[in-house]
């Protein structure tokens, strides 16, 4: 939240100290999903590679949707955030708890990801500004991260 407050702040300066702040986050994040699937994983170079090539594959079929259709999908915002809102409850409860999630939150986690590139896409086409891009694409970066988590979580499942 401090990383996508600072994004969108006045000064340049702290617009790009925001958006790295919040890379350097996912990097951290990231590295161990990242090393158990290239070294532990049956093909994980290969898992990896796909995972990066479906997720770029999805992202620009999601885009294109947003700037062929010229729908407004402003609509999602709401579904977006009750999504997360029982997605971090499931998240919770299952460290709690003990339970894994599985492969259909997955799933469900891939479908909010793809909702959320929509809307973030159709925000940035129609409703703002031309200053206002590292804030953009910080937002546009987290939801397409989130997609590359899950499909990566998918193609790991596959044993």
């Amino acid at each position: 939240m401090l990383s996508n407050k600072m994004a969108f702040a006045p000064s340049r300066q702290q617009q790009y100290l925001g958006l790295g702040l919040y890379i350097l986050l996912e990097a951290v994040i990231f590295l161990p999903l990242i090393y158990i699937a290239a070294f532990y994983a049956e093909n994980g170079g290969a898992m990896l590679l796909q995972a990066a090539v479906t997720t770029l594959g999805m992202f620009a079929g999601l885009t294109a949707a947003v700037f062929f259709t010229k729908t407004d999908f402003s609509f999602l915002r709401t579904a977006i955030v009750v999504g997360g809102f029982v997605a971090l409850a499931a998240i919770v409860a299952g460290a709690i708890f003990g339970f894994d999630l599985g492969l259909w939150f997955s799933i469900g986690m891939v479908v909010l990801a793809s909702a959320s590139i929509l809307y973030q896409t159709s925000q940035i086409k129609d409703h703002y500004g031309t200053e206002q891009y590292v804030g953009a694409a910080l937002q546009l970066f987290a939801s397409v991260m989130l997609l590359f988590w899950y499909i990566l979580r998918i193609l790991m499942s596959r044993k």
